[in-house]
């Protein structure tokens, strides 16, 4: 076979646990959340501010908007104080501060990123691409969240990185203005959870509802009803749902490395995993930005997929449908005879083709192929979205093998039918080295995503789940071997 020589790059990226963002802080407890009012209600008017004062000394430099926050969350809280109107602005915020903590959104781990071609590419030189890369961070209980960084691609594929401002922040969540009950009822199906709660609970509301309608029918019932713990577990998931189809807005003078996406609710709480970024060209000429990736939240995982055009203002929205299962789903960066079309895994050993009339509605799913090669034979996956090349769609791939190592590997799939596979080679293109083995998941190279620049294959890569380095590889050797590896 053809040799491939991949070149590890010197940028790497590591995690900083000195990166935090506020979250707000109950105790999932009214008894300990009405105890705690009272003890800063039972303060003098001086020592309320004093030590206000001196909260905004030791936290103020590190975040934006502080006050905002510590008046966000007093309201989260204020249904617990009966008088509000004797209260002073500072006692106010001061609750709120209670209320509040930081969270290292790094500490644990900085991983799996995906790259796409920044939507600005003005003020660059020729053969110099701008470009967005997008990580996974992981913190304490292992919630993840979505992080960015920018920068340049000179015409050697160096990165240029723009310098990662340190103050983090999250955006404003609107959530959405109407729901349809059809798809909580196909939804909760798929899943295999309908019972006499969900009946009970769908029966109350017309077949459009708003955020709160659904909300009250649901407190309603846990009142009511004596609840089982799978019950309730049913209650949280359309919690999750609802809360799951929103927008996001974040404030516009801010820098990309700024922006976390974080998990927006206790139904998501263990966050948004492995988001595969693809630059798509819509029939009409426009670009957007779509990202696949799961939601876990503590008992189920979920699939799901948000959009944007700018990184500032970002749609969410779950995707239903009966092939909707299991991790890893790609999608293609255009329709493909007047289709949407995702790679995907569906039970958690094979790769699938999806395709649909409708972005967020998946029914039917084909497996076009299995475990062949040793270093695949656990499980494959994708590696991203596939990249669309002259040739045929360049699929990167991962396979798990023996001791559970990840590899990543590349097969070439035909463009108009890319449920045929052209080439596959039979070797990964890229295995962890010593040095990248050592990690919070050990023995894993992974990534969610390339893109081809100055005809070379840039690919930035996971390292065992706690640091990320770049590989690149020529374009025209990779053609080579996928020439002598046809099937």
């Amino acid at each position: 076979m053809q040799k491939i020589t991949l070149k590890r790059r010197e940028t790497k990226f590591t995690s900083d646990p000195s990166r935090v963002i506020n979250k707000f802080y109950y105790p999932l407890n009214q008894r300990r959340s009405k105890n705690i009012i009272n003890r800063v209600l039972n303060l003098s008017e001086e020592n309320v501010k004093n030590l206000l004062e001196e909260t905004l000394t030791n936290f103020a430099h590190r975040h934006r908007n502080l006050i905002e926050v510590f008046k966000r969350n007093f309201k989260n809280v204020e249904k617990f104080i009966p008088n509000q109107n004797h209260l002073s602005e500072a006692r106010k915020l001061l609750i709120g501060s209670y209320f509040t903590q930081e969270y290292s959104i790094e500490a644990a781990g900085f991983f799996n990123p995906s790259i796409v071609v920044h939507p600005n590419q003005g003020k660059i030189k020729n053969g110099e691409m701008r470009f967005i890369l997008s990580f996974r961070a992981t913190g304490e209980g292992h919630i993840s969240s979505i992080e960015f960084r920018s920068g340049i691609l000179d015409k050697y594929n160096n990165m240029i990185m723009e310098p990662a401002h340190h103050q983090c922040e999250t955006p404003e969540i609107i959530m959405k203005a109407i729901y349809e009950k059809k798809f909580f009822l196909r939804k909760l199906k798929e899943l295999q959870l309908e019972n006499n709660i969900t009946k009970n609970i769908f029966t109350k509301l017309p077949s459009k509802f708003t955020f709160e309608e659904l909300q009250d029918t649901l407190e309603a019932v846990k009142k009511k009803i004596h609840l089982s713990r799978t019950s309730r577990d049913v209650i949280n998931l359309i919690y999750f749902l609802a809360r799951s189809n929103h927008e996001r807005h974040f404030r516009p003078g801010s820098h990309i490395s700024e922006r976390v996406l974080f998990p927006v609710s206790k139904e998501a709480i263990k966050g948004i995993e492995d988001a595969r970024f693809v630059r798509f060209h819509e029939d009409n000429g426009e670009i957007f930005y779509y990202a696949t990736y799961t939601a876990f939240n503590g008992f189920r995982i979920l699939p799901m997929m948000f959009r944007t055009k700018d990184f500032l203002s970002f749609n969410f929205c779950a995707m239903v449908g009966a092939v909707i299962k299991d991790k890893g789903m790609a999608l293609f960066p255009r329709k493909i005879d007047g289709k949407y079309v995702m790679i995907s895994r569906i039970d958690g050993e094979n790769m699938y083709l999806m395709k649909s009339d409708i972005i967020d509605i998946w029914d039917k799913a084909h497996l076009f192929q299995r475990p062949k090669h040793p270093w695949e034979f656990f499980q494959i996956g994708n590696c991203g979205s596939p990249i669309e090349t002259s040739e045929g769609w360049l699929l990167l791939t991962h396979g798990v093998g023996p001791m559970r190592t990840y590899c990543i590997g590349a097969e070439l799939l035909d463009l108009k039918n890319p449920s045929k596979i052209i080439a596959q080679l039979p070797e990964p293109i890229l295995m962890p080295l010593p040095i990248e083995r050592e990690g919070y998941v050990p023995n894993v190279v992974y990534s969610c995503g390339g893109l081809i620049h100055n005809n070379e294959l840039v690919l930035p890569f996971a390292m065992s789940d706690s640091s990320c380095g770049v590989a690149t590889i020529d374009m025209n050797e990779l053609m080579k071997a996928f020439a002598q590896s046809q099937l």
